[in-house]
């Protein structure tokens, strides 16, 4: 009798745990947040399940979706300038009102002649407030340390990726050298942002492809084969004499306004605690309207934003309706966290789901890369990109900010992402990258287009790739349909530049090497009769394309003095040369920022926007501020 009870009550009580369990399956809560004073709703308002990561942001008309996972669920409801709510006893299906109160008023200290009184302010004036940006500061360099928005910060958490300059090769041991097209000029408007604020950029943010892709170039325009034509020039090596410098220039198709597809673009967002500072969101929210204004009835803008977690704020709506995308950016405010990981799976789901075949895809990223919720490390973030870029999604990376600017993040996300990066400094740089240059921005016209360059051992000893550290490929990655590399843009130019020993000139950059036991390498004579200096071999594939196209463009062993080469050719090489002083160069040779600023004004042109201007007043600031050796005379 007695095990009969025991097993019994054993059996009740099994029963009883299964009753209670059957409750704690995830359910679903919807409400809106609203201010409490007013009753507007508050778009982008963090909406957490307590305790774990799960969670979601408002939405435009401030209202959330959130599935919960556990029976007991607090809800946390968090907005700058407000106080925190929570939200208890939830119900599958319940929708929840959240009135948030304003934080407490704070007090200042407000500093005066003979003493201090205390001022009150309301604490959500800092969220709202749109800071006016300051007009551009002339280029002034002191050894005092710039300071980060309205506060001087002794701490930076800046990140570079270390850049291990290209070195020279033997042409008879390395006659081909391959690498991927990068249209990125993050690299030129943030070391720009350096010399403003008064400071010597680091060695490792100088990427000098990216300075001498900042600029356009008077190239031809295409033909109707190909997306983009190739152009080359040689002439004498500004720093070394004795060398030459190829020049080697694409000019990607014009394509205007009206005849570009369709566009489906989702805004992705960084309203972390980070973003808080006037050259971040502020800056942020006056760009993407700038941006909004060259949509089209027939394009599409979702905006996803993230702070602590992530959230569909604005549903894809048609660019006719500017107002409505231009309300949503300008109510976002910035606190908490930074998930972005989530942030970006967000992103490419909402892409996915209004892919548009045909279409311009796209996910614009704009943050200062410091990720620290969820998947957030470099190897988490490239393989979460990655993963996404098979959609036929592409990505553009916008930077904003400094002190805490992850510019190897920024970098790697854009490269991995099929994608390109911007650094955005002022709201000049945001005109020019989203409207004077929208088309190039945002709509990519070839994809994975790479080059492979093979010098004529009879006219070239050796060579060097001058930048392009991070977009080196093997030989044999030429070939490969499923090696990934970089995109052009509608009426983008990429110009790169290969320093070049001729045969005959000897150099200390090239080291000796033993003689092969098992083979030798010969020049053929079919070599020693040519009339060419190399071949270049380009590949690229359509947006859509799976499979690979070749362009096969030799280039004869001709070219002019330096005084009499091209305007491009001559600016080209005054942006590199300045580039090696930045980078402190081993390979800088006779370079000074006297010659640097002399070549430069000899090409300047029409320069009608008044780019080219401005660096030649970036190098002569460096110049009345470097040793005498580096400054050189006119």
């Amino acid at each position: 009798m007695k095990q009969f009870l025991f097993l019994f009550s054993f059996a009740a009580m099994i029963a009883a745990t299964q009753s209670n369990t059957t409750i704690a399956e995830p359910f679903t809560v919807t409400g809106i947040v609203v201010d409490a004073g007013s009753g507007q709703p508050l778009i982008g308002a963090s909406v957490l399940e307590k305790g774990t990561q799960n969670g979601t942001v408002t939405d435009f008309d401030g209202k959330f979706t959130l599935t919960l996972r556990n029976e007991n669920a607090t809800l946390e409801v968090s907005f700058v300038g407000y106080q925190t709510e929570t939200v208890k006893k939830l119900r599958a299906g319940e929708e929840v009102r959240v009135e948030m109160n304003a934080a407490e008023v704070l007090e200042e200290v407000v500093v005066t002649g003979y003493g201090h009184k205390k001022a009150k302010r309301d604490s959500r004036a800092s969220g709202r407030a749109m800071k006016e940006m300051a007009a551009p500061a002339p280029y002034m360099l002191s050894t005092a340390p710039a300071s980060y928005g309205d506060v001087v910060d002794d701490w930076n958490t800046e990140d570079y990726s270390v850049i291990t300059e290209n070195r020279f090769y033997e042409v008879t041991n390395e006659p081909l050298s391959t690498f991927s097209i990068d249209v990125d000029a993050a690299s030129y408007s943030n070391m720009r942002r350096f010399l403003k604020n008064g400071q010597q950029p680091p060695k490792d943010a100088i990427r000098i492809e990216e300075m001498v892709n900042y600029f356009n170039y008077e190239y031809p325009e295409p033909g109707e084969e190909h997306p983009f034509e190739v152009i080359t020039e040689i002439s004498d090596c500004p720093w070394q004499p004795e060398h030459r410098l190829l020049h080697i220039g694409l000019q990607g198709k014009h394509i205007p306004m009206d005849k570009l597809p369709a566009s489906n673009l989702v805004f992705l967002i960084d309203v972390s605690g980070s973003m808080s500072s006037a050259n971040k969101l502020p800056l942020l929210q006056s760009s993407f309207k700038l941006l909004t204004d060259q949509l089209r009835e027939q394009d599409k803008v979702a905006i996803v934003v993230y702070a602590g977690a992530a959230g569909l704020v604005l549903e894809p709506t048609s660019g006719a309706n500017k107002q409505k995308i231009k309300d949503a950016i300008g109510k976002l405010q910035a606190g908490g966290s930074t998930a972005g990981g989530a942030g970006i799976q967000l992103a490419y789901k909402v892409a996915k789901e209004n892919f548009v075949e045909g279409g311009n895809n796209r996910v614009i990223l704009a943050t200062d890369g410091d990720f620290n919720v969820g998947a957030s490390s470099d190897a988490e973030m490239v393989r979460l990109i990655e993963k996404e870029r098979e959609s036929g999604v592409f990505l553009t990376v916008l930077g904003f900010g400094m002190g805490n600017y992850k510019d190897n993040k920024m970098q790697q996300l854009a490269d991995k992402g099929n994608g390109n990066h911007a650094y955005i400094d002022d709201i000049s740089e945001a005109k020019k990258v989203l409207v004077s240059e929208f088309g190039g921005t945002v709509f990519t016209i070839a994809k994975d287009v790479k080059l492979q360059i093979e010098f004529n051992p009879a006219k070239v000893r050796g060579y060097r790739l001058i930048g392009y550290e991070n977009r080196v490929l093997n030989n044999e990655d030429f070939n490969d349909d499923k090696k990934d590399a970089g995109e052009l843009g509608s009426g983008h130019t990429v110009t790169a530049l290969y320093e070049i020993i001729p045969v005959g000139v000897e150099s200390p950059y090239l080291a000796s090497v033993d003689g092969l036991k098992y083979q030798e390498t010969k020049v053929t004579k079919e070599a020693g009769k040519s009339k060419e200096l190399c071949t270049i071999k380009l590949r690229y594939k359509q947006p859509d394309g799976v499979k690979s196209r070749l362009i096969d463009h030799p280039v004869l062993d001709e070219g002019e003095k330096l005084d009499k080469s091209s305007d491009n050719f001559r600016w080209s090489a005054a942006v590199a040369e300045f580039g090696l002083l930045l980078r402190d160069s081993e390979f800088k040779g006779d370079a000074t920022y006297a010659h640097a600023a002399k070549l430069a004004r000899s090409a300047k042109g029409k320069d009608l926007n008044g780019y080219r201007r401005e660096l030649i007043d970036m190098i002569d600031t460096m110049k009345s501020l470097a040793d005498p050796d580096v400054a050189g005379k006119e």
